[in-house]
């Protein structure tokens, strides 16, 4: 697998973490370069993860874990995303410490497993074609956290402007996110 391919794959699978980032970044009222981290810290810590796992089980657990995933990623998508609608109506304006301000270890742990479960399926797909998982992996890890970076910045910077309909638009983008996993895994998505 070349260098090309490996990096578009990369860039690929961050998508959905970049996206996720920039929808965490249009809530913020300050920029929290801790949740930044955390967050690209984990979305790429997950990313990198899950090709090595993929890889490891190979194709004995694929016919298990291939028939829900897209389920569990739009699940775990509507669920966040609805919180997040949520959140935009009903946090108080003047209230310091506002849950968009703030990420808590659940939700990011949840956010990191509905953004890489795509990633999972290629490292399956690493297996099936004999390729090394480490590189790619590292890659992908890596891309995904400097994307992941990239998404809180812009978000946020579109979010100073527009304040308490940011929240809300994130939320309803996490939601189409899943309901186009959802979708495309179903076949009405091409």
């Amino acid at each position: 697998m070349g260098t090309i391919e490996l990096l578009l794959i990369a860039v690929g699978l961050a998508m959905d973490a970049m996206a996720v980032s920039a929808c965490k970044g249009l809530a913020m009222r300050s920029l929290r370069w801790d949740i930044a981290f955390a967050l690209a810290a984990a979305f790429g810590l997950f990313q990198g993860l899950m090709p090595v796992l993929g890889w490891a089980l190979g194709a004995s657990f694929i016919d298990i874990i291939a028939p829900v995933d897209h389920w569990i990623a739009f699940i775990l998508l509507a669920f966040i995303g609805s919180k997040m609608i949520w959140d935009a109506f009903h946090d108080d304006d003047g209230d310091e410490d506002c849950a968009c301000d703030r990420i808590r270890w659940g939700e990011l742990l949840v956010l990191a497993i509905a953004t890489s479960i795509d990633a999972l399926a290629v490292g399956l797909s690493f297996a099936a074609l004999n390729v090394s998982v480490a590189v790619p992996a590292a890659i992908i890890g890596i891309v995904t956290f400097a994307l992941s970076i990239a998404g809180v910045l812009a978000g946020h910077h579109l979010g100073a402007r527009f304040e308490r309909h940011a929240g809300l638009a994130g939320g309803i983008i996490l939601i189409c996110i899943g309901t186009k996993v959802l979708l495309e895994h179903l076949g009405f998505l091409g």
